[in-house]
């Protein structure tokens, strides 16, 4: 049985797809051209080139065959000869194209399900491309929905006019959600992927939390407060630290709002999890004792070059401060951003003591001085011997009992044994093969070279192809968790941009790299205003 398909039937049929899918009409009416072109094939013949046209106000169907004109006809279904062709059309030239219109198709049950087939196709992928520009510039913000399914702890959520996945690592622990549930989750991600556009979303993610106490609290929402910085534990704790650009406005108070409503409101959204808020300020070590409530702190030791900080707390409060399963201080490493080390008031005594001990005997050994010398400049403050043998003498003569021959002797023993060493370390560097012209960078000596030896890296060339990373080290924080990976020179006080400036004088020292390459933008700049300059008045005269 054929069948013919009707102007106005036509229309509506695109009429409806395009409303119930929420695309583009034109679309649609493009994706039944091309189903109509598949069908009309099938009976024309697979090779024959044919177009179809749906007059979006009328619904008129026209559909024509394209025939390319050519000298030897070889494909009877796809071309047609110049002498054809200028019967039909005295303009016709080599290489054009003529056209034949086709006489209306009647469809028969296979092609019909073969255009259906198309436009279902076609709908299909019009709809996920609007559904993905739809949401791509929805990245960060919350959405509600209905879930739909539970797939292997995966929650497909029904948006209205889009599916979105909840990944099982992205619930909040002990979370269940069964068919037709209300749920509200954070757009993190919207990807095109071979099945479509997928939306993910997150009810663990930290800017969650962020997106919630928006919504709560008026103060974030206008700016007045603002969110600096978040640590979660899903569904068990989490640490916000706020502060606020007016100084009448308490950020903290603002937060917890009038007999904790506001705050209760965002940890009944996440399944209770504790909230502590805290007041941002840029001082770390007071951020510190903050972020690590309700533990006191009655020490803090900052080492900004490894963005790490010693706390020291009493006996009994290293419990609280590490808190259960180490969630304390793991969150309070993860709010600052920086590695935190607790210690115990009787763990430093007995640390600095051994410190203390250590470099005692350093000093005994190295200038051959006895041990009370020792102590007195361990005492004092000094922890290496380049400190004692480059100091201004003055320094160590100002000690209890020494005096100005007293400090000379200390500091030339001290020079003696480090030009020794250094000695010691230049014949090992030989002997490794690391060559002479690494001495003309600027902040290495014989130790590093030793080092740089033993990775192999040995001449200017290797040193040029090195990165940052690969001699201070790096840190990497996943789950929570900070991992630091040592870098060849990481045992040796050089900084990350004093690395990179070593690096760049064994470029340029190489030929990788010239003085041009380097020189400031700003005379560039300079030069491009100036010529704008002289166009301009150029063009006004």
């Amino acid at each position: 049985m054929a069948v013919s398909a009707n102007r106005l039937e036509l229309l509506q049929v695109a009429d409806a797809l395009a409303r119930e899918k929420s695309i583009d009409r034109t679309l649609v009416i493009d994706a039944m051209e091309d189903a109509i072109e598949k069908a009309a094939r099938s009976r024309y013949g697979a090779e024959t080139e044919i177009r179809a046209e749906i007059n979006p106000k009328t619904g008129e169907l026209r559909m024509w065959r394209l025939l390319e004109i050519v000298d030897n006809v070889e494909e009877y279904g796809r071309q047609i000869s110049l002498e054809d062709a200028k019967a039909k059309n005295s303009a016709a030239t080599l290489g054009d194209y003529i056209t034949e219109p086709l006489p209306p198709l009647e469809f028969n049950r296979v092609a019909a399900q073969s255009a259906k087939q198309v436009i279902v196709q076609k709908v299909r992928e019009a709809e996920r491309e609007r559904m993905f520009e739809e949401y791509k510039d929805r990245i960060g913000e919350i959405v509600n929905g209905t879930v739909k399914r539970v797939e292997y702890g995966n929650v497909i959520v029904d948006l209205g006019r889009g599916e979105a996945i909840i990944r099982r690592d992205e619930l909040i622990p002990r979370e269940t959600f069964r068919y037709g549930d209300r749920v509200r989750a954070y757009i993190y991600d919207v990807r095109r992927e071979q099945r479509g556009p997928q939306i993910f979303l997150s009810r663990s993610h930290p800017q969650f939390m962020a997106k919630l106490f928006m919504q709560e609290v008026p103060e974030i929402y206008d700016g007045i407060i603002q969110i600096r910085s978040i640590a979660r534990d899903p569904g068990s704790r989490a640490k916000i630290a706020v502060t606020s650009n007016e100084s009448s406005i308490d950020p903290v108070g603002a937060c917890v709002g009038m007999r904790g409503s506001r705050v209760q409101a965002v940890v009944n959204e996440l399944q209770g999890e504790k909230i502590d808020i805290i007041p941002w300020t840029d001082q770390i070590a007071d951020l510190v004792v903050s972020a690590l409530q309700p533990a006191e702190v009655a020490k803090v030791v900052l080492d900004e070059q490894a963005e790490r900080i010693e706390v020291v707390v009493p006996d009994e409060q290293l419990s609280l401060a590490i808190g259960r399963r180490g969630q304390n201080v793991r969150l309070a490493s993860q709010l600052i951003g920086w590695d935190i080390d607790i210690l115990t008031e009787q763990e430093e005594s007995e640390r600095r003591q051994k410190e203390f001990t250590e470099r005692s005997e350093l000093f005994m050994n190295a200038m051959n001085v006895d041990e009370m010398v020792a102590q007195l400049l361990a005492s004092e403050g000094f922890s290496s011997l380049e400190e004692v043998a480059y100091v201004e003498p003055e320094e160590i003569s100002s000690i209890e009992g020494f005096d100005e021959d007293t400090a000379a002797e200390i500091q030339a023993r001290a020079r003696e044994f480090l030009e020794q060493l250094e000695r010691d370390r230049d014949e090992e560097r030989q002997a490794l093969g690391v060559s002479d012209d690494l001495y003309e960078i600027d902040g290495l000596n014989a130790a590093m070279l030793v080092a740089l030896g033993k990775e192999d890296i040995k001449t200017m060339e290797d040193f040029a192809g090195c990165a940052a990373d690969d001699l201070v080290g790096w840190v990497e924080r996943q789950d929570g968790e900070v991992k630091r990976f040592e870098g060849t020179l990481s045992e040796f006080p050089v900084s990350r941009e004093e690395a990179e400036d070593m690096i760049m004088t064994a470029r340029l020292k190489a030929g990788w790299v010239t003085e041009e390459d380097l020189a400031p933008a700003e005379e560039e700049t300079d030069g491009d205003v100036e010529a704008e300059a002289e166009a301009d008045a150029e063009t006004s005269a």
